[in-house]
């Protein structure tokens, strides 16, 4: 079987796992495709370690074969990153600009400085001295909250525009953002590159600005081929061209392929829609469009949880490192509380919030595949702590918090959300 064969079997099994879904335990689809995948996995090692099944092994190796660092952040990020942006609503962005531009940058960078610090600190207390600079890369992976898993959940839930605004805008940034931090202190840790402010702050707008900018040139260009096309399908294959060749681009420029295709998508699922909405014959076209990219969205949602589940079966792993991760999660969580809380503090000077905003932030703060991903990318077999390749310690420890995550959080969530809804309803009846 090759990994092509693999992937579309794995397509099959998470749509037939979301069918199922809707008719038996009636999960959030994210939930239950993670949580069968899990049950999936668990019966792989059992038939690879008990019964020594021949399939069971073959998969395994398969699983093992994918490049998750190249699959996610050089491949399908691009298509997701932009599929989301699409369904933003640049009018209601606006009106939250500089809490989701507080939140996506500053609440990263704090939340990053506080996991390294306290990652650095307890790890090292427990007998586990992680160098504090790989610490601060942990810090950086763990701390964006990850827009595949968030935007999954919120949209279902249908959260008041107040909060949803917030959650889904900070979480497309900060994804962008987090990505810049993490490639920044990479090069320090691996790269050879000096540590010094003024060569990391170069790296860092380099690759962030530098994204956002190429990304509205791209959507610039789009949107005039796009509105001057006259064939339906010609115009929906432009689309296709942001998260292929643009995302390539951006990342072979060394520039925030995220950042563009978000950038990207917002232009284009607002200005573009709209003006091309209001040329005469073209509505119903431009939402078959619409339609694609969800449909698109949905798919690629379901086989990224899926493999994350799968991700299981490819590494060795110990109680002990199981244990640690569990006790790293209240750490990141009170980072992510720190971190979206001290904003608040100030952004309450000058408007009224919902009352669970800040809690809702902070527990719908998913983590998911991009996390992995980030993980991923750290080199194997270049330090070792209690005999344990840093490589596969991050790993064990970033999976378990992503599956706390997903399966703890995410399906926790709800009662806060219904909360918000009803806060919004009483706000509306006192107008």
């Amino acid at each position: 079987m090759t990994t092509w064969y693999l992937i579309c079997f794995l397509v099959a099994l998470a749509v037939q796992i979301a069918f199922l879904n809707q008719f038996l335990f009636k999960l959030q689809t994210t939930i239950a495709i993670t949580s069968g995948s899990m049950l999936i996995s668990l019966a792989l090692i059992l038939s690879i370690n008990w019964l020594d099944t021949p399939l069971a092994v073959e998969l395994k190796q398969l699983v093992a074969g994918i490049d998750f660092n190249q699959f996610l952040l050089k491949g399908m990020l691009g298509f997701l990153l932009f599929a989301g942006a699409l369904e933003i609503d640049l009018h209601a962005l606006r009106k939250q600009k500089w809490e989701i531009g507080i939140l996506a940058t500053l609440s990263t960078v704090i939340s990053t400085a506080v996991v390294g610090y306290l990652s650095y600190w307890l790890l090292g207390a427990l007998g586990w001295p992680v160098p504090f600079i790989y610490c601060l890369l942990f810090g950086a992976l763990i701390s964006p909250t990850d827009p595949i898993a968030v935007l999954a959940i919120i949209k279902k839930m249908r959260a008041p525009e107040g909060v949803s605004i917030q959650v889904e805008g900070e979480s497309l940034f900060n994804d962008g953002v987090g990505l810049v931090i993490f490639t920044t202190i990479y090069a320090v840790a691996f790269s050879g590159v000096e540590p010094s402010v003024g060569e990391v702050t170069k790296l860092f707008l380099v690759d962030a600005i530098g994204g956002i900018v190429f990304g509205l040139l791209l959507a610039v260009i789009g949107h005039y081929l796009i509105l001057h096309s006259p064939d339906g399908n010609i115009r929906l294959m432009l689309t296709l061209l942001y998260p292929t060749a643009g995302f390539a681009l951006a990342n072979i420029l060394e520039i925030s392929g995220a950042l563009a295709m978000v950038a990207s998508g917002i232009f284009i699922g607002n200005i573009t829609r709209q003006k091309s909405a209001a040329i005469e014959g073209r509505a119903p076209a431009v939402e078959v469009v619409r339609n694609f990219w969800h449909a698109l969205d949905s798919v690629l949602n379901a086989l990224l949880f899926l493999l994350i589940g799968l991700l299981l079966v490819t590494f060795p792993v110990t109680f002990a490192e199981i244990g640690l991760g569990l006790l790293l999660v209240p750490l990141v969580l009170f980072a992510r509380f720190v971190s979206v809380g001290t904003p608040f503090v100030l952004f309450k000077r000058f408007r009224r919030y919902d009352i669970n905003s800040v809690r809702i932030l902070t527990w719908g703060g998913l983590r998911g595949g991009l996390a992995l991903a980030m993980a991923a990318a750290i080199p194997g077999r270049t330090v070792s702590v209690n005999g344990v390749d840093l490589h596969n310690l991050i790993l064990i420890l970033t999976y378990v918090i992503v599956m706390f995550s997903i399966l703890v959080q995410g399906s926790t969530i709800s009662p806060m959300v219904r909360k918000s809804i009803k806060y919004a309803r009483r706000l509306e009846n006192q107008q």
